[in-house]
């Protein structure tokens, strides 16, 4: 596969990467992201109501919660959405306060298109000076890996890092993800993103990362997939609620698994909304991994 080289990245410019930011924070700290994802229902279990108001309420409250316990918090860019213009405002005030408090941020919002869309999706969540631009931004690949060019470049200009859909947990993603058999859908991206991360071959990750579910189980094994060998981070939802146990995360992605950025939404979520309370399962948490 050929290697086409991006702009030149931020750590040309004397800025460290988002790779390595990351896994400087994931020593210091541990592999924990948490899930920020303001479901009605979540919101409604804390006492509070399907409003902009609870929006903001809830999010401030979980950052306030874990951000001395975890590296990562991962907005869940629809559950923001679903609300207008003001849902967005609170979420530039989420990704701003996180800033603030020295935690990195990864907008969950899976954007993927062609062409100049693809580069408006890029500037909104990438560009310095962008009210959205968070750390990382989730991307989905389906359009075909270059299609993501916009981002990836972007990304690497202003010091920012991608996690590209790789292989998800939900059931439907198989029909897609899986086909081709050894030479997958699911294998082709990582591949895509082993080449980006030439770029940082000699520093502690490259600044494009995965999207692997902690729940998928042998599919790794299957799919004849080394995701060690991405050299990037894996962002791997799932573990607590939707069942994946920290020795699952070790057994599914082995040798890749100091990489591994485990997430947690509802299993710690789910302990609020006194910020305490909050704290102790993200502690608990981290300690388990």
């Amino acid at each position: 596969m050929p290697w086409r080289r991006s702009m030149p990245s931020a750590h040309d410019a004397g800025r460290l990467p988002f790779g390595a930011r990351l896994a400087a924070a994931m020593q210091a700290r541990g592999p924990l992201c948490v899930g920020i994802d303001p479901h009605p229902g979540l919101l409604a279990a804390w006492g509070l109501g399907d409003s902009v108001q609870a929006l903001r309420t809830f999010s401030l409250t979980v950052l306030e919660a874990v951000a001395p316990v975890a590296t990562a918090v991962k907005p869940q860019v629809a559950l923001y959405e679903r609300h207008g213009s003001a849902g967005f405002a609170v979420l530039e005030e989420l990704l701003a306060a996180a800033a603030q408090a020295g935690v990195m941020t990864i907008a969950d919002a899976k954007r993927g298109d062609i062409g100049s869309t693809m580069a408006g999706y890029a500037d909104a969540w990438l560009r310095d000076g962008s009210a959205l631009a968070a750390d990382s931004v989730t991307l989905s690949p389906y359009l075909g890996f270059e299609s993501l060019r916009p981002a990836l470049d972007l990304a690497a200009a202003s010091g920012r890092g991608v996690f590209v859909l790789a292989l998800t947990s939900n059931p439907e993603g198989a029909s897609v993800q899986h086909a081709g058999g050894t030479e997958s859908v699911a294998l082709r991206m990582a591949q895509a993103a082993a080449v980006e991360n030439q770029h940082w071959a000699e520093r502690a990750l490259g600044s494009v990362g995965l999207v692997v579910g902690a729940t998928v189980g042998t599919a790794l094994v299957d799919l004849g997939i080394d995701l060690a060998a991405v050299h990037g981070p894996i962002l791997a939802p799932g573990l607590g609620a939707q069942g994946a146990t920290a020795r699952d995360l070790r057994d599914t992605f082995g040798a890749a698994y100091p990489a591994v950025l485990a997430t947690s939404s509802r299993g710690i979520l789910t302990a609020g909304p006194e910020v305490a309370a909050l704290r102790r399962a993200a502690e608990d948490t981290v300690q388990g991994l």
